[in-house]
């Protein structure tokens, strides 16, 4: 059902069961999917690929322009994953990069007043609470949570897995399966209570050996050095252990919150 409020453009491609609410805007070089639902006043703006099984909220903006300097207008696109929510005035930029994606995943919620920039990569199955702002070239691992007004500065990455409390201001790179708050942000646990909701996923034997591994990254007053060489020795190969060591290497050794300690302590 297609309201003859709404403005769709001819050049829009929609799929089957899609339903546009009166003065919703659908621009040119739109693809929508099947069973999409697009509230009053939300702009699907030019470039914008949504899978199917997609709610669009009052106000929301998909794949508005990206707001860098450095975008001079090339064609760039926002893909949106199947059945994602996209709830009241969401931002969504587009990519800064010709013929490449800000992409959010598939069962992911972005609550009321959420910004994401441009060439973000957001994974699947997470959830970003009322008025998060993420920058620009961010990437969040699969089913990680952000409470509300939580921020993500230019350029960082988050692990799989991992809760950023309310107000908490990330700035750099935030390892899997971790909880951190306060701003300037600290280690504020394993998000346990989360994994263990998905026995199927995370053994208590498994969530015991990250716990440990966080120990000796940011309770032992030791260097991220060290803390790897005593993970490596002290905990059994495992597929989240390994994950850890992974992103660790991934980004050269620089995460957050690290304690103040000398290189090789």
């Amino acid at each position: 059902m297609i309201s003859p409020l709404a403005f769709v453009d001819p050049e829009a491609k929609l799929g089957n069961n899609i339903t546009v609410h009166p003065f919703a805007f659908i621009d040119k070089d739109v693809e929508i999917g099947d069973n999409c639902e697009i509230m009053p006043y939300a702009s699907i703006m030019h470039g914008s690929r949504l899978g199917s099984g997609i709610k669009v909220f009052n106000g929301a903006v998909v794949g508005a322009d990206p707001q860098d300097f450095r975008w001079k207008g090339e064609h760039t696109l926002c893909k949106i994953g199947d059945n994602a929510i996209i709830r009241e005035q969401v931002i969504v930029n587009r990519s800064i990069h010709e013929e490449q994606a800000t992409i959010i995943g598939a069962n992911t919620v972005l609550m009321a007043e959420t910004h994401i920039g441009h060439d973000s990569d957001i994974a699947e199955w997470c959830v970003l609470g009322n008025g998060s702002q993420i920058a620009g070239d961010v990437k969040i691992g699969f089913a990680s949570i952000l409470s509300t007004g939580a921020k993500v500065n230019a350029g960082s990455r988050l692990g799989d897995w991992v809760f950023i409390k309310g107000g908490c201001r990330i700035s750099g790179n935030v390892p899997p399966f971790v909880i951190m708050a306060h701003n300037p942000a600290v280690y504020y646990g394993v998000n346990a209570m989360i994994m263990r909701d998905r026995a199927e996923r995370f053994t208590e034997e498994e969530i015991d050996d990250i716990a440990k591994a966080y120990r000796h990254i940011y309770q032992c007053n030791v260097s991220l050095f060290n803390a790897v060489k005593r993970i490596q020795a002290d905990i059994k190969p495992s597929a989240p252990r390994d994950a850890i060591l992974k992103f660790i290497q991934e980004c050269n050794n620089k995460i957050i919150a690290l304690p103040k300690v000398d290189m090789y302590d």
